[in-house]
C-alpha cells in the first residue's frame, strides 16, 4: 500500500524515461527517414555531381568548380542565369506587395467581422489547396486572348479596349504570373495574420482609444509592430516559394519562360539545363545551378530570420 502511494505521488515525467524516448523515437524515425531520402540525399548527391564532368549519364572525372564557372561564363548560361535571377527577385517583390498586403487587409477586416467570416476564410484559402500546375493551366485558359474569360468579361462590361494578349506580351507576362501566384497564396498569410490578431489583447486598443488614438494610429503604432513575428515568417516562406517557383510558370508559359524568356526563372532554367540541354555535361551544369540556388535561398533565409529576430527583441 505504501509503495503504491509513493508511485502515485511520483511527479509526472520522472519515471519511464527510456520507454517514452523509445516511443518518441519510433514516431520520429519514419519522418526522419523520409526527410533523409527525399531531401538530404538529393542535396548531397547534387553537391557531389556538381564537381564532376559528365558525358550523358556517364561520370567522367573530378573537375572541381568548373561547372560553377561555366554557369557564369559560358554562353547562353551566363546570360540566362542573371536574367532568371532578376525575374525571381521581381517575382518575390511583386508577390510580397500583393499577397502580403491583401492577406493583412483581409485578416484585419475578417477579424472585426462576424458575419460570413468562416465562409470567406475558406474561400480565400481554397486556391492554395490546388496544385500550382492546375492553377496555371486554368489561368492560361482564362487569359486566352480569343476565348478567355478575362477578355470576354472586359468586353462584356464595355472595357474591350483593355483586353490584352496577357500571356503573349513580354511586358505583361511576368506581372500576370505574379498576380496569379499572389491570388493562389493570399489565403496563407491571411490565416497567419488572423491568428496573430486573435492573440493581441483588446486592452491595448482600448487604452490607445482612451488616449485619443485613431484607428489608423492604433493599427500603425500597436497592431502592426506586434505582427512583426508573423511578418517575418510570411516573408521568409514567400522568398523560399518564389525562388523555387517552377510548376506555375511552366503551366502558364512553358519551359522556355515565354514570350522570349520574359518569365524565365531559376527553376525553369534548372529544368531546361537538366532535361532540354544538348550539352553532354548537362548533369554537372544543372547540379551546379541547383547548389547555387540552395546556397542563395538558405543564406538569405538565415539572414532574414536574424533581422526579424532582432526586430522582435526590440519589441520586448
Amino acid at each position: 500500500m505504501v509503495q503504491a502511494q509513493r508511485r502515485l505521488r511520483r511527479p509526472v515525467g520522472t519515471g519511464g524515461g527510456r520507454p517514452r524516448r523509445r516511443v518518441l523515437l519510433a514516431f520520429l524515425l519514419p519522418a526522419l527517414a523520409l526527410y533523409t531520402v527525399f531531401i538530404i540525399y538529393p542535396l548531397v548527391s547534387a553537391a557531389q555531381y556538381s564537381v564532376y564532368s559528365w558525358s550523358g549519364n556517364k561520370q567522367d572525372g573530378f573537375t572541381g568548380l568548373s561547372n560553377f564557372h561555366q554557369l557564369f561564363t559560358k554562353y547562353p548560361l551566363s546570360e540566362q542565369v542573371w536574367r532568371a535571377l532578376g525575374h525571381n527577385c521581381l517575382f518575390f517583390i511583386g508577390t510580397m506587395l500583393i499577397q502580403t498586403t491583401l492577406g493583412l487587409a483581409f485578416a484585419v477586416l475578417l477579424h472585426k467581422s462576424r458575419r460570413g467570416k468562416r465562409f470567406l476564410q475558406t474561400a480565400y484559402t481554397l486556391p492554395h489547396l490546388v496544385s500550382p500546375v492546375v492553377v496555371g493551366y486554368l489561368w492560361s485558359i482564362m487569359l486566352n486572348p480569343q476565348f478567355g474569360a478575362v477578355n470576354a468579361a472586359l468586353r462584356g462590361v464595355g472595357l474591350g479596349s483593355l483586353a490584352q494578349p496577357w500571356r503573349g506580351d513580354p511586358h505583361l507576362a511576368l506581372p500576370v504570373a505574379i498576380v496569379v501566384n499572389a491570388w493562389q497564396w493570399v489565403g496563407f498569410p491571411m490565416l497567419l495574420f488572423g491568428a496573430a490578431l486573435a492573440g493581441i489583447p483588446d486592452e491595448y486598443e482600448q487604452a490607445a482609444r482612451v488616449d485619443g488614438a485613431s484607428s489608423w494610429q492604433v493599427f500603425r503604432r500597436i497592431t502592426l509592430p506586434l505582427l512583426t513575428p508573423v511578418l517575418g515568417i510570411v516573408t521568409v516562406l514567400t522568398f523560399i516559394g518564389t525562388f523555387n517557383v517552377l510548376d506555375l510558370i511552366y503551366a502558364l508559359q512553358g519551359s522556355q519562360g515565354n514570350p522570349g524568356f520574359a518569365t524565365d526563372t531559376l527553376g525553369l532554367l534548372f529544368y531546361r539545363t537538366a532535361f532540354e540541354n544538348p550539352d553532354p555535361n548537362a548533369i554537372g551544369q544543372s547540379c551546379a545551378l541547383a547548389v547555387c540556388m540552395f546556397v542563395l535561398i538558405f543564406g538569405v533565409s538565415l539572414a532574414a530570420n536574424k533581422v526579424f529576430r532582432r526586430m522582435e527583441e526590440r519589441l520586448t
